[in-house]
């Protein structure tokens, strides 16, 4: 698939933008602080409803405007649709398909698919295990979007069961009420619990060869990489390890997640909070037979983080090998933070996408292996962008309306 325009109102820096799109490499080049993620942070964001720079929507919205408007026109193999999102800050977004009646934002999760590279990607590897948790949920949605609504569901249960818990705490009393209002809620609870769960599990038997694959390009491939899944659902003496739960349904899942809340139960009520869950999880990344947080290099860790983007595009091209499929590749200042040994491994893979889109500061930055071929070039500065047009060609098209 690739976009073919891009609209922007009051979105971040930009009071209005309009820039039309080509398949293949497009490179969008500017001094830094200029607005070029901003850009590729607007398309990426119509994938699947969130930004990989901030964790709500308010900052997206261009300071002092009520309303940020975003539009695509994405193409994928004979099919054109076009997509109008509307960003509100306090109150739910909107969007409508192709110029119909404004539906739920989240009806078009999965239209866009994107995988984005970023310098926030060592994250993943450096960071908490919240960022590799979102990792996989953003993964697993932008394939399956129906779940995007078992995640929302989760947090919301979530929520309640930790007010309850919170308040049987300060009471200093577990009552029966309170302890058959946690019942209703531990239900509602391990059902979303054990979908998400399912969905990761299912996501990774999938992704890790994938990723092992990436990091063997990106590298000598002198170390291997395994991902690890750990669950808190699991007793204490099974270290977490998910191995056993492979052929589990989401009933048997369901159950489990049932027994752990009942196990957990005086500790969490002791602490007032979710002791347990999908939120609690954590994917370790192992690199030969250490974990890569803390006892890999700086390249090593680099690499491993490409890795898990490179391996989620193999994840989408082995799911869904339909042409016009294959998701958007998005390089968002990565090149600059390469040596040249990856620059030009990292770019002899993306080349071969539909369509590319690399932001850069100077051409410098940029590989030969990417830019050896046509490709088109859009210079960005404050406020603006502009595409060049090669010699002899004029504008096409019109801009998503």
């Amino acid at each position: 698939m690739f976009v073919d325009h891009l609209s922007l109102l009051d979105f971040r820096t930009y009071a209005e933008l309009d820039i039309r799109l080509s398949p293949g490499v497009t490179v969008l080049l500017g001094p830094n602080g200029v607005g070029k993620t901003n850009v590729v942070e607007a398309l990426d964001w119509t994938s699947d409803l969130s930004s990989h720079r901030v964790s709500s929507d308010g900052p997206l919205i261009r300071f002092g405007a009520e309303r940020a408007i975003v539009r695509v026109r994405v193409r994928r193999g004979g099919q054109q649709t076009v997509l109008e999102f509307e960003l509100n800050e306090g109150r739910a977004n909107r969007v409508r398909i192709n110029r119909a009646a404004p539906v739920r934002a989240r009806d078009a999760i999965g239209i866009v698919r994107t995988v984005l590279f970023s310098p926030e990607d060592l994250a993943l590897v450096k960071g908490d295990p919240s960022h590799r948790r979102r990792f996989l949920d953003h993964l697993a949605v932008s394939m399956r979007p129906v779940l995007a609504g078992t995640l929302a569901d989760y947090e919301k249960v979530l929520k309640q069961r930790n007010a309850l818990l919170k308040s049987a705490r300060r009471s200093g009393r577990f009552t029966d009420v309170h302890r058959s209002t946690l019942a209703a809620w531990n239900d509602q609870f391990a059902r979303a619990g054990a979908t998400i769960l399912h969905a990761r599990l299912q996501l990774l038997e999938a992704l890790g060869p994938e990723v092992a694959r990436a990091y063997g390009q990106l590298t000598d491939g002198s170390k291997a990489t395994r991902l690890r899944y750990v669950s808190s659902v699991l007793p204490e003496s099974a270290g977490g390890d998910v191995a056993q739960l492979r052929g589990f349904t989401v009933e048997d899942l369901h159950g489990l997640v049932l027994e752990a809340c009942a196990e957990a139960e005086r500790r969490e009520v002791e602490r007032g909070l979710t002791l347990l869950g999908p939120h609690r999880d954590e994917l370790e990344l192992l690199l030969g037979e250490a974990p890569a947080r803390g006892y890999a290099s700086h390249g090593e860790t680099w690499s491993y983080a490409l890795a898990l983007r490179l391996g989620s595009w193999y994840v989408h091209l082995a799911d869904d090998p339909s042409e016009g499929a294959a998701p958007i590749l998005v390089l968002d200042d990565v090149f600059a933070e390469l040596d040249a040994r990856r620059r030009s491994r990292l770019a002899a893979v993306v080349a071969t996408a539909e369509q590319v889109l690399v932001t850069a500061a100077v051409e410098e930055d940029l590989p030969a292996e990417l830019v050896a071929g046509p490709h088109d070039v859009v210079r960005v500065g404050p406020g603006r962008a502009v595409r060049e047009e090669p010699a002899g060609t004029g504008a096409e098209g019109a801009p998503p309306s």
